[in-house]
């Protein structure tokens, strides 16, 4: 099961952090693999969300999203490709609460054969990627 965690400074506070990441709709403006991203269901900190992506070809599935706490969110693969999607991201406060220290994990199992070494790849390569794009989206946002 391929898994990665990548970590980066962002120059917004945690709590404009948040805010982009649970803006799951707004997901295919500035992720350009992103094709759709749809709340199947949400509730008080939780949500379903139906993500459409084209990494190879086009991919859907459903997470459940929890907020654990202000800084602390994670998911679990709910239908879809995948056999298992599971992660997390997890924001510290940094330069006294102006900046935050983002650190975003998944771990993923296909549920389709695709080579390891294709999986691992697109993990290890697309996490740096796709956290960079969240980062400039909170910067461009504050």
């Amino acid at each position: 099961m391929p898994s990665a965690s990548t970590t980066v400074d962002i120059d917004v506070s945690p709590e404009k952090m948040l805010s982009v990441i649970t803006d799951f709709a707004a997901y295919p403006s500035f992720i350009p693999e992103m094709k759709e991203a749809d709340i199947v269901n949400s509730g008080d900190g939780t949500w379903d969300v139906c993500f459409k992506i084209h990494v190879i070809r086009s991919l859907e599935y459903t997470l459940r999203l929890v907020q654990r706490s202000p800084t602390h969110i994670e998911w679990s693969l709910v239908s879809g490709v995948f056999k298992s999607n599971n992660g997390s991201w997890k924001l510290v406060p940094i330069r006294d609460g102006a900046g935050t220290r983002a650190t975003y994990s998944v771990d993923i199992s296909v549920g389709m054969f695709i080579p390891k070494t294709v999986v691992k790849n697109l993990v290890g390569k697309s996490l740096p990627s796709m956290l960079g794009q969240f980062k400039r989206r909170a910067e461009s946002l504050a």
